[in-house]
C-alpha cells in the first residue's frame, strides 16, 4: 500500500482489496451500508489486539499496561481493551464511570486530572480506584471526604518534574505546569500524606505525548526512575507503583517513521532491573493511549459535491472539522500538515488529481486535506482520514454549527 501514499507517512495497516479498503474484515462499502450513514468512526478491534500484542512480544514482561482512556473512550472499545491490559487511566467522572463498567479491578484503575471537583473525588474514593492529586489542596480534601465516607483514599502522587520529554507533540512536564506537584515540593506533599493517614501508592510522572523520537524517550524514562527513586526515601510507606506515563507516538505527516520501540523497550529493561534491587516492591506501569488505538481508528465521510473555483478542485463532504479537529489541523498545529486521506471505495485509482477535501461548515477553517494528490473523485465516494482511532470525535466540537453526530463502531 506504501505506494498510494506519497505525501504521507508510510501506511500498511489496511489491506485493500478490488480496489476498496478493508476495515475488520469487511469492504469499506460493505461497511458503509451496514452502519446506515456517514460521516462514522470505525476501529478495527484486530488492529488493537495487534498493537497489544506488539507492546508485549517487545516491552519487559513485568511491566503493567495502562490504557489512557482519554485517547479513546469509546464503551465498545474500552471493553475489548479491557481484557487486554492491566489497568486503565480515566481523567473524568464520565470515563470513570466506563472503566468501572470494565472487568478491570477497581484498584488497578486511575484518576489523573486537575480541578477535581469534590463530588467526583467522593465517586472515585467510594469506587476504590486511585486518585493521582495533583496538588496539596488536592491531598487535603481527599482526605477530608475520605473521613466524611468512612474509606481511606488510595493516593499517588504526580509529579511535575523539572525535566520535560524532548521533540514531544505536547510537554506536559518540565517548568511552570498546571498539570501535578513540582517535585521540589513533592517531600512535603509526601509528610502531609502520612500524617493524613492516606493509603500512598506511588508516583505518577508523565511529560510529554506523541514522541516518535526512541533517544528522548529513553532519556526521559532514565530522568523519571532517577527522580523516582531520589523522591522515594521521602514516602511515607514503600513505593508501590511507579507509572512514568506515556508518549509513544504514531506517524501522521511526511517524513515520520514509526517509534523504534525495541531500543525503548532495551533501556526500560535496563532501568527496571537496577529499579528492582533498590526497590523490589515497586512495580512500573507504561500508560499508553494514543499509541495503542490510532491507527486502529479510521474516519468516513461521503462528497456531496465536487467543485471547481479559479482552477482548483474542492470536494465538499458532509463530514469536518466538527468531527475530526485534529485532521483539520486545528488541534496543536502549528503549521498545517495534511493527515493521511484517501477515497477509500477507490483507493488505487489510475486517474488522480491535486483536490482539496473540505466539509460542510461555513468557516474556511473546515479543511479535511489540502491540495492533496489522491484518486479523481465524485458524488458519493468515500473519503477515509487514517489515523483517526485516538484523539477524534471525543477531542471534537461536536455542537458547533449542530449537525448531526457521527456514529462509532467497532468492528
Amino acid at each position: 500500500m506504501n505506494d498510494y501514499f506519497p505525501q504521507h507517512a508510510p501506511l500498511t495497516q489496511f489491506p485493500v482489496q478490488d480496489n476498496c479498503l478493508q476495515v475488520g474484515g469487511i469492504s469499506l462499502t460493505r461497511l458503509a451500508q451496514r452502519v446506515g450513514m456517514t460521516p462514522f468512526y470505525a476501529y478495527d478491534r484486530q488492529k488493537i489486539s495487534e498493537r497489544v500484542a506488539l507492546l508485549r512480544r517487545h516491552l519487559p514482561a513485568d511491566v503493567l499496561l495502562h490504557y489512557a482512556m482519554k485517547a479513546n473512550p469509546m464503551p465498545a472499545v474500552v471493553q475489548h481493551l479491557a481484557s487486554l491490559v492491566d489497568g486503565i487511566d480515566v481523567a473524568s467522572i464520565g470515563e470513570m464511570k466506563v472503566a468501572l463498567d470494565t472487568i478491570v479491578s477497581a484498584k488497578n484503575i486511575s484518576f489523573a486530572g486537575p480541578g477535581k471537583k469534590p463530588h467526583e473525588l467522593s465517586c472515585a474514593i467510594a469506587a476504590g480506584i486511585v486518585l493521582n492529586a495533583e496538588s496539596l489542596q488536592e491531598v487535603e480534601l481527599i482526605a477530608q471526604l475520605g473521613e466524611q465516607l468512612s474509606i481511606t483514599p488510595k493516593v499517588a502522587i504526580r509529579i511535575n518534574p523539572d525535566f520535560e520529554l524532548k521533540s514531544s507533540g505536547m510537554k506536559m512536564g518540565g517548568g511552570p505546569k498546571p498539570f501535578g506537584i513540582d517535585a521540589e515540593n513533592v517531600p512535603e506533599v509526601l509528610m502531609r500524606i502520612g500524617k493524613l493517614g492516606l493509603h500512598f501508592v506511588g508516583f505518577h510522572i508523565f511529560c510529554g505525548s506523541q514522541n516518535l523520537n526512541a533517544t528522548a524517550i529513553c532519556e526521559a524514562h532514565t530522568k523519571i526512575f532517577q527522580l523516582g527513586a531520589q523522591l522515594a526515601g521521602h514516602a511515607p510507606s514503600p513505593i508501590r507503583l511507579l507509572n512514568i506515563g506515556g508518549g509513544f507516538g504514531v506517524p501522521y505527516f511526511p517524513g515520520e517513521r514509526a517509534l523504534n520501540l525495541a531500543a525503548v523497550s532495551e533501556n526500560l529493561q535496563h532501568l527496571m532491573s537496577k529499579m528492582q534491587q533498590q526497590f523490589p516492591e515497586t512495580r512500573i506501569a507504561l500508560e499508553l493511549g494514543r499509541y495503542i488505538v490510532a491507527e486502529a481508528g479510521i474516519y468516513v465521510c461521503r462528497v456531496l459535491e465536487r467543485k471547481q473555483s479559479r482552477g482548483q478542485v474542492f470536494l465538499i463532504t458532509d463530514g469536518g472539522l466538527h468531527h475530526h479537529l485534529a485532521a483539520s489541523g486545528n488541534l496543536g498545529q502549528v503549521v498545517r500538515k495534511n493527515y493521511p486521506v484517501l477515497i477509500g471505495n477507490k483507493v488505487q485509482g489510475i486517474e488522480t488529481e491535486i483536490v482539496s477535501v473540505v466539509g460542510p461548515l461555513c468557516t474556511p477553517l473546515d479543511v479535511i486535506a489540502e491540495r492533496m494528490q489522491m484518486t479523481k473523485a465524485y458524488a458519493g465516494d468515500l473519503v477515509v482520514v487514517l489515523q483517526s482511532g485516538a484523539y477524534g470525535l471525543t477531542a471534537s466540537p461536536t455542537a458547533f454549527l449542530n449537525h448531526p453526530l457521527p456514529m462509532e463502531v467497532l468492528v
